[in-house]
């Protein structure tokens, strides 16, 4: 066994008291250059909006530049597997969406796990809807789901494994008991648009990708998957309402760090990012996208993303869809 001298313990015992003091201290100085975050879509979509309203106020209350990156595909995996993998040191967060939790059953394979990801902030989101063309005959839930009982309806999707598919398909197969034609697309925008030409029947997604369409009256909206009305649209029924009650399902957007990052940088993170959604003019420009905001602490945010890769993936299962 090695001896070690005198003066040897004391330069051990003061390296490690060094590094002890060096790990907060280094926290607290978090962050001394830019921040990047990636979003896992597209420039103009729900989740590329969200970081871009958040990385303005953000980087002023971090004092840092925040960098907005967009790597989409593969269902927003190509992005979320980029941070999963960054080096965990707050410098590389990502911006994602329900997606993620959908993905993590829907996809058999992929090159990260949602366990490589840890939830720093889930603070806005818009629950799933359902709507027709005002023309349509089904003035209620209850109406559409009645008329499809007799003659086979189609739905548009924004696309195959979205959450808004995976949440329709749910409902038709395991709630409502009916077996409709699903016709996705790639996106939200022709979704709508076959909807409105009155192409598809119905339409699947989340209100911010055409509150303004309802609001103009060129959609009907049947119901909302939320536990309450929307405060924005009281006159839209909740599935509960419609003769389902219990089923809620909901788009978030969220922050996520490296799995392994610093506990006293995801809590600064997760404070900055709460703070930022309390501002009042921050609300409204959330609200004005039909945005619901939520300020949830970091185990807050951990606990809700795991029940949500629970949730999404027993739907994923009961509808029996899956992919390479």
């Amino acid at each position: 066994m090695m001896l070690l001298t005198s003066l040897q313990r004391g330069g051990a015992a003061f390296a490690l008291a060094c590094a002890f003091l060096i790990g907060p201290a280094r926290a607290d100085d978090f962050p001394t250059r830019p921040i990047t975050v990636v979003v896992a879509f597209p420039a103009g979509g729900y989740a590329d909006s969200f970081a871009r309203i958040l990385g303005d106020r953000l980087g002023a209350r971090l004092g840092q530049t925040v960098v907005i990156e967009n790597r989409g595909g593969a269902g927003g995996n190509i992005g979320a597997a980029s941070v999963a993998h960054a080096t965990p040191d707050g410098y590389t967060l990502l911006v994602t969406t329900a997606s993620i939790a959908v993905n993590e059953t829907y996809y058999k394979t992929k090159s990260y796990a949602a366990a490589d990801l840890k939830a720093i902030a889930i603070p806005a989101g818009a629950p799933e809807s359902l709507c027709v063309n005002p023309a349509d005959p089904a003035k209620t839930l209850g109406d559409l789901v009645a008329s499809a009982r007799d003659k086979q309806l189609d739905y548009a999707s924004p696309g195959v494994g979205t959450s808004s598919h995976v949440a329709a398909a749910y409902f038709f197969k395991e709630l409502a008991k009916v077996d409709p034609v699903q016709v996705p697309f790639q996106g939200g925008a022709p979704a709508v648009n076959a909807v409105m030409g009155g192409h598809v029947r119905v339409l699947v997604g989340t209100l911010p990708g055409y509150a303004s369409q309802v609001r103009a009256g060129a959609l009907r909206a049947l119901a909302v998957a939320s536990a309450q009305r929307l405060a924005e649209f009281p006159d839209i029924p909740t599935y509960g309402e419609g003769g389902f009650p219990g089923f809620v399902a909901e788009t978030w957007v969220g922050v996520f760090a490296p799995a392994k990052v610093d506990a006293a940088i995801a809590q600064k993170l997760n404070a900055a990012i709460n703070e930022v959604v309390r501002e009042p003019a921050t609300e409204a420009r959330l609200k004005a996208l039909t945005m619901q905001t939520r300020v949830r602490d970091l185990a807050a945010s951990e606990s809700y993303f795991a029940s949500e890769v629970a949730n999404w993936g027993k739907m994923v299962k009961a509808i029996g869809i899956s992919t390479e």
